[in-house]
This record gives C-alpha cells, structure tokens and sequence, in this order.
C-alpha cells in the first residue's frame, strides 16, 4: 500500500473511530425518559430519575467537545504532515534514533497532558460538583497531577525506554522479548497495586473493630476464604461515589471498601459486597481477566511488529524516512477497529463474570442485600437506569442494573 492510500486509510479510520461512539452516546442520551420501576420505587424518584438523565446529557456534551478537538486536531496533524515535521525536527539535533523517539514521545506526553487539563478540570470542578460528587480541592488536584507525571516518568518512561530500545536493537523479535516483560509488569502491578501504587494517592487503614468487621470476617471464613487484609480508602477525599475491590492473589490478596459504601449502606450491604468480590476470586475471574489482557497485549505486539519497520507508515504521517515513534503512533490509529473490537469481548467477558459474581453471593450469603446494595450504588451514582442495549454491548463492563436485579429477585 502506497503512502498515500495509507493517509487516507487512517483518516477513514480516525472518521469511523470518532463517529461510531458518538453514535452509540446520541442513541444512550436520546432513549425515551421512563417512570422509575417497582423494583426501585423505595430508592428512586421521578425527581432523581431526571436528574441522572440531566447528568448523562451534560456528560454527553462534554464528551462530544472533547472527542471533537482531539479528533480535529488528529485530522489536522495528518493533513498537514505535522507529526512527521515535529519528528524531522527533533531528528535535526542529531541524537541518536533512541533519543530521537523517547523525545518524541515526551513531547507527545507533554503537549497532550497540558491541552487536556482544562477538559479535566472542567468535568470535575464543574460537572460532577454541579451534581454533588466532587470532594477534590484544587490541592489535591494539582497533587494528584504532579504523583501521575512522576509515575509517568519513572514507570512509564522506564518502559518506553525498554520497548524503544528492544525496536531499535532487538529488530522484528522485538514483540514477544517486550510481550514477556509486559506481562511480568502487570502480574506484579496487579499484585502490588494496593501496597505501591494507591497509597501515592490515598491513605489505606485497617477496617476498625466492630460489627462490620466481625460480620466480614465471618461470612469469609464460612466459605473458606483466607483474608487478612481488609482496608478502608478514604475515596471520599476525591468524590461521594462508593465503590469497593479485590486485588492480588494468594497471601497478598486484599480487600479495599471505600469510607463512602461504610457511610452509605448497613452490614448486611457490606457483607454481600464483599461476597461478590470474593465470588470473582472463587470463580477466577481475576485469573481469566490477567490471562485474556496478556493475551491481548501479545496480540497487538505482534501486529505492531508488522508495522513498525514500514517506511510508507513514516510517510504517511509526514515523514521523510522511517522513523519508529511516527510508525507506532499510525498503528495505534490503524488497528483501533481491532482494539474495539477486542474492547467489545474483554467487555462481554466482564458482564458474564460480574452475573457470575452475582450468583455466588446469592447462593453464599442472599440475593437481596446485594440487591439492596445494588440499589443504593446505582440511584446515589446517578447511573442510567434504561441504557440503549447497543450501548451496553459495546461499552457496558459491568451489566445494567435492572437485569442483575432481576436475576437476584427472581
């Protein structure tokens, strides 16, 4: 394929990539206001029913400016071969092709942080406040801003000096020497996740003595469940949403609730909170999930290992030779149908593990205080109650409340 068939190839995809999940939002914000259902009528009014719908419209409306600029600007980019000056330019210094594309990248980074940090500040100081969310001061943003660029640099930029590197001098068997250390990376990430990487941006204790506790400890020791970390995150430093997990395996396996689901819901909620995340670890759900995602990361490795030696890629986006970082960055814009398509599965998998997780604390602990809490979650988090089935297969990870409800109530 000529490097202009390639220019045009990727503007089609970018056209698509842009248009297809537009479409789905409209069809998500336009479905048809419904009354609250019997089954929530104790939890949800009309009231709070058009207030979530409010909340949907406004977050549908910022998603599409957003979505709009960075589309724009791609399509600017392209057209006028900017990425392949920006590349030529850094060239011109006369490093080497090493240094040459972890500059690049930097700059990348750099440029693309600072012109989405108006976006970010505007959908937490403006949309979730106006909702009653937000709990973030403008120190803690800031704070959290300048944690990530630390991360990024140490741990992000640690890896991109790997991967460039393995391109560079390792050649077209770059792909799998990378696959193996990516996979080791997120083995350890997913075991360390709550010991290195959420204390840089939360406080963890102890879940304190009491009836709580008590009550968790109990449930898990009758269905043979070994945990001796449970901890509480003061997740409402950030925002009033609730939300718990699980993470790691065997003796470092931990039990995470946030400060906010202890405030919001009543020990039998708790406890049937926690039996569906232990029905994730019983039905090694987390086990699958680690498997399909190295698998993925395996796949997409292996088709960029097709592309990034391609000269007419380079010069699709502007360039006057081949070069890795330009390459790299028309890949993520060629195989984007595939990601979503891989996106749509990992998705479908999700949905089929949450009912799953459903069914084992129903037949371990009850169906109803999960729904209870179930309930509560959704109607406090203002989720939609009647999503658009369309947009539930291609973006819902976790299935729409009305059908777990009904599968708990039966």
């Amino acid at each position: 394929m000529t490097s202009e068939s390639l220019t045009y190839l990727l503007l089609g995809i970018l056209i698509f990539g842009f248009l297809m999940p537009r479409i789905l939002e409209y069809l998500q914000v336009s479905m048809q206001q419904q009354t609250v259902p019997p089954i929530l009528a104790d939890y949800l009014t009309d009231t709070k029913l058009l207030e979530a719908k409010s909340y949907q419209k406004d977050n549908f409306k910022f998603k599409l400016i957003t979505s709009s600029f960075t589309f724009l600007l791609t399509v600017f980019f392209i057209t006028q071969g900017w990425f392949g000056a920006i590349d030529s330019w850094i060239g011109g210094f006369g490093f080497s092709p090493l240094l040459d594309s972890l500059l690049f990248f930097g700059l990348v980074f750099i440029a693309s942080d600072i012109l989405s940090l108006p976006f970010d500040y505007y959908s937490t100081f403006v949309i979730e406040a106006k909702y009653g969310f937000n709990k973030t001061t403008l120190a803690t943003f800031f704070s959290d801003k300048m944690i990530a660029y630390l991360l990024s640099l140490l741990v992000g930029g640690g890896l991109l000096l790997i991967f460039l590197w393995l391109i560079h001098f390792m050649g077209p068997n770059f792909w799998w020497q990378f696959w193996i250390i990516a996979s080791v990376f997120m083995v350890l990430v997913n075991v360390g996740y709550t010991a290195w990487i959420i204390p840089l941006f939360n406080t963890l204790t102890p879940l304190a003595e009491g009836e709580v506790r008590d009550k968790l400890l109990q449930y898990a020791a009758k269905v043979n469940f070994s945990v001796k970390h449970i901890f509480v995150m003061d997740g409402s430093r950030r925002s009033a949403k609730a939300n718990a997990f699980f993470s790691g395996f065997g003796k470092q396996k931990k039990v995470v609730l946030y400060d906010t689901l202890l405030e919001q819901h009543p020990p039998e909620e708790l406890v049937a909170v926690l039996a569906h995340e232990i029905g994730h670890y019983k039905k090694k759900h987390l086990k699958w999930g680690m498997l399909v995602s190295v698998l993925e990361v395996g796949i997409l490795l292996f088709l960029l290992g097709q592309v990034v030696f391609s000269e007419n890629m380079s010069l699709a986006l502007g360039g006057t030779t081949l070069s890795v970082p330009l390459n790299i960055i028309g890949f993520t814009m060629l195989f984007a149908p595939l990601s979503m398509v891989m996106g749509i599965g990992m998705n479908w998998l999700s949905r089929k593990h949450e009912f799953e997780a459903d069914a084992y604390a129903k037949e371990t602990f009850g169906g109803k205080p999960l729904a209870e809490a179930l309930k509560t979650l959704s109607v406090k988090s203002l989720s939609t109650i009647h999503p658009h089935p369309w947009y539930v297969f291609v973006n819902y990870s976790h299935p729409p409340l009305l059908e777990r409800l009904e599968r708990l109530e039966r």
